[in-house]
């Protein structure tokens, strides 16, 4: 009667919890990096979106799987988000059909709770990009090596292992790093018990030709890996200073914070982080001192991997001379914190704890949820759009440089001409070809020179495109100006209009 209990309460909190973070979603708002997903998959082939990939920052399989809701759905922005909500879906469905087989009732009802709850993910369930995928993938890849290494080695759970692992490394670096760990720490099992055995054991060979099989697979990627690094390296735009980034790692785990995007109260967010970390660093604590301490050994073997991933990124950094790591790609492995969270939570929580960190989680997702509904659903956002469906007229241009509010234009406007003026020099031009053929990046601005026409200029910071060219090509004759601010990722858009005759 207990297990069915358990059983029907879990299946109300994936229910639930799957309509939690679905709530503020349903929009078509877009920022840089989700236009550079809409625009990949909208205007490529499967072999294009390779290559082009190959010159930017994360490999190409979450992009195919964009490209495959576009050929069903076309450029359908609401169809691309909720491909992410369902990546957070189903890995709180695995608490149910996973870790709730593997480790018990309550550890899988906790996992598939916190999945939904957790802020970090209720605001990136909703995010046109890899990152819930990739903690899918880590978390399938960490499930089923745990199983192999507890003895069941079937045909089976080899081929989703080795599947998942090689899928997780062509969806993010992270999940490289966090797969090679993974199959690092299984060689390392499985050796242990043919040196036991004192002969090469069925497992251990099994384990030997899946990875040759997985690097093999892999090697076609380490061609463009290796042109990232020498090529987008030059525009590298991720930074490290200590301990801010340190900080704001550690909060982001939590709430969702990056940046100047701030979906929960900073006091708030380090408050909730602090008080989950103490109170599991208190459960540990208080087992080891019992007589009969309860095994944790899952929960460690997660922490090890997230923590091995952390310090896999750390001598990177240190290797290539600039930092790769950024808050945000941790997203991939929080999957793996989640569980451990769980873990320690179900196996040596008190009663009374549990329910103040369920209560607070409650409170902080609530929160958060309700902020992001209100900034996703603002009206704001859709007023430059409006404002150029109103205005734009066929055989108009856009020119824009570095700043994200140009490109989230030409993905929602992919049938005009636009113009990316590299004024700073980031050599993406390879990268930047997701944007279409009716996008050229360009270093300068001659190309006007012979133009006759309308064109639509767009902010660039602090660099004003359209001051540099109104100096240029004093012929030029401005029409109209406006400026947006909306509450999307705190975007500015600044339109100048000008006729060049």
């Amino acid at each position: 009667m207990k297990k069915i209990k358990y059983k029907y309460i879990h299946i109300l909190i994936i229910i639930l919890g799957i309509l939690f973070i679905t709530i503020p979603t349903l929009h078509t708002n877009l920022w840089f990096d989700e236009s550079y997903s809409v625009a990949l998959s909208y205007h490529h082939t499967f072999p294009e979106i390779w290559s082009i990939t190959g010159h930017d920052v994360h490999p190409p399989f979450y992009y195919w799987m964009l490209k495959i809701v576009s050929l069903i759905l076309g450029n359908n922005i609401l169809g691309y988000r909720l491909l992410s909500v369902l990546a957070i879906a189903i890995i709180g469905i695995l608490g149910y059909t996973h870790i709730r087989k593997d480790f018990g009732e309550k550890v899988g009802a906790i996992f598939s709770f916190l999945v939904f709850t957790l802020p970090i993910n209720i605001v990136y369930a909703g995010e046109i990009r890899m990152y819930g995928w990739g903690m899918l993938f880590t978390v399938i890849t960490a499930i089923y090596a745990y199983r192999i290494y507890i003895g069941k080695a079937t045909t089976k759970n080899w081929v989703i292992f080795a599947t998942f692992s090689l899928i997780s490394a062509y969806t993010h670096y992270y999940g490289l790093m966090a797969s090679g760990i993974i199959n690092i720490l299984l060689w390392i099992a499985k050796l242990k018990e043919a040196i036991r055995a004192k002969q090469l054991t069925k497992d251990l060979k099994i384990f030997i030709i899946q990875a040759i099989i997985q690097v093999v697979l892999y090697i076609p990627w380490v061609v463009f890996l290796a042109l990232q690094i020498s090529q987008v390296s030059k525009g590298f735009w991720i930074g490290f200073q200590f301990p801010d980034t340190i900080i704001e790692m550690f909060l982001f785990q939590f709430t969702g914070n990056l940046e100047e995007n701030q979906y929960t109260p900073t006091w708030l967010a380090g408050t909730y982080g602090i008080v989950v970390c103490l109170y599991l660093i208190y459960r540990i604590y208080r087992n080891k001192k019992q007589k009969e301490s309860t095994s944790i050994k899952p929960a460690r073997y997660a922490i090890s991997v997230y923590l091995a991933v952390i310090l896999g990124a750390s001598i990177v950094s240190w290797i290539m001379g600039r930092p790769i790591i950024y808050a945000r790609y941790f997203l991939v492995i929080t999957g793996l914190i989640i569980f451990a969270i769980s873990y320690i939570i179900a196996k040596i929580g008190s009663k009374v704890g549990n329910i103040i960190i369920i209560i607070l989680t409650v409170f902080v997702a609530t929160y958060t949820n309700i902020n992001l509904a209100f900034i996703n659903y603002d009206k704001t956002n859709q007023e430059p759009f409006t404002y150029l469906e109103e205005n734009i007229q066929e055989g108009d241009i856009f020119i824009y440089g570095n700043e994200g509010s140009g490109f989230v234009v030409s993905a929602r406007f992919p049938d005009y001409m636009y113009y990316f003026y590299d004024f700073e020099g980031w050599h993406v031009e390879e990268a930047y070809k997701a944007y279409g053929p009716k996008m050229e990046t360009v270093s300068n601005l001659d190309f006007l020179k012979d133009y006759k026409g309308r064109i639509w200029f767009v902010n660039a910071g602090t660099h004003s495109i359209y001051e540099q060219a109104s100096q240029t090509y004093p012929e030029m004759k401005l029409i109209k100006q406006a400026k947006f601010s909306v509450k999307y990722k705190l975007y500015q858009y600044t339109f100048s209009l000008v006729e060049k005759t």
